[in-house]
């Protein structure tokens, strides 16, 4: 996984080249930093002002932009392929998702799947149900009470829908006639072919909800990045930047492959949901940026990271600008974020002009 870490300095960072090309430090007794002696190589300088405010750090990884919720669909009749929906298609409620010898497996909405024949005389439960309430939406069985008894309403409306279908009117309904799934799905990818044959519990397809989602196999040593309602930011391929949420994070984590020589990094799964998918267009399974918060400060004082100075005994300091003197002022870092670095120190104040060497 590539990572990029914007603003974020390196360890000792370049800020001992900025010092090397800008001044000469030297520090007084008792670890008070001294007047600034500018070197005769010295590059021209600009100056920063000491600023109050939040800053934000981040930290960008790979994601995918895809759907939610794969799902196989396996055939429910025997006999040959006549029709398969295309890949990238949206069935809803009542379509063919499949048809075997002609006759359609039908999606209908539901949780659970078609586990029983169901048809007079079959004791009462939450499929039947669920299958009333499809007839219902469908059109069928004005006279029908929607609830777990399979009446002659019941019947009587499964014969209605039969017939329009051009299935066999038996009045009885099994996994050969529909498929429970819980809303419209999208066809992923199709496991079977016109003029294939087919057999009860052999996969035909591959679908998903047509809800958009992010997908990031996040190293787990950085689980601790990802939070459940977090904000994020995701780039897509055509450069345009989209806002979500992580709205769910892994509890297993993945220890990649056990291929000798494929070795890969542990990782968690992240799933981000878009405020806005449909800005996202149709794409699938396309690759995307993802910038997560890694650290934040709040109200706190900050310079450019560029005017920070590597001071000869350790730590950091800013040259202080002030009319036509300067003093180099040891400071303690914090955050960074944004190209910025949080600072504290004596005598270090909201407003005050620091150098910054010239790009």
């Amino acid at each position: 996984m590539r990572i990029r870490r914007p603003g974020l300095p390196a360890a000792g960072i370049a800020v001992t080249a900025i010092l090397a090309g800008t001044a000469a430090v030297t520090m007084t007794g008792g670890g008070r930093a001294g007047p600034a002696t500018p070197s005769a190589t010295a590059p021209p300088a600009t100056t920063a002002t000491v600023e109050r405010g939040d800053l934000t750090d981040t930290v960008s990884v790979d994601g995918t932009l895809t759907y939610e919720g794969e799902r196989k669909v396996y055939a429910g009749a025997s006999g040959t392929v006549t029709s398969v929906a295309r890949e990238g298609a949206v069935v809803t409620r009542g379509r063919s998702l499949v048809k075997v010898d002609r006759r359609p497996q039908v999606l209908m909405y539901g949780w659970l799947p078609v586990y029983r024949t169901l048809q007079l005389g079959v004791s009462d439960g939450t499929d039947v149900e669920q299958l009333e309430r499809n007839l219902r939406k469908l059109g069928y069985g004005d006279d029908m009470t929607v609830d777990t008894e399979f009446t002659y309403a019941t019947y009587r409306a499964v014969l209605d829908w039969q017939e329009d279908r051009g299935l066999p009117e038996t009045g009885a309904v099994d996994a050969s006639q529909v498929v429970f799934l819980p809303g419209p799905v999208r066809v992923a990818q199709a496991k079977a072919e016109v003029g294939d044959r087919a057999a009860p519990g052999q996969q035909v397809l591959t679908v998903t909800s047509t809800r958009r989602t992010v997908h990031v196999d996040l190293e787990a040593d950085m689980q601790a990045l990802a939070r459940k309602g977090a904000a994020v930011t995701v780039e897509l391929p055509s450069g345009a930047e989209l806002k979500g949420k992580i709205s769910g994070v892994g509890t297993v984590v993945d220890s990649g492959s056990d291929e000798p020589g494929n070795e890969s990094e542990p990782t968690v799964g992240v799933e981000i949901t878009l405020s806005s998918p449909k800005k996202a267009g149709r794409l699938d399974q396309a690759p995307v940026s993802v910038t997560l918060v890694s650290e934040s400060a709040e109200n706190v004082l900050s310079v450019p990271i560029e005017a920070l100075l590597a001071l000869s005994e350790g730590g950091f300091g800013v040259e202080v600008v002030d009319g036509g003197a300067s003093r180099i002022v040891a400071v303690e870092t914090g955050a960074y974020g944004r190209g910025r670095a949080e600072i504290s120190g004596s005598g270090i104040t909201e407003g005050m002009k620091v150098r910054v060497p010239a790009r």
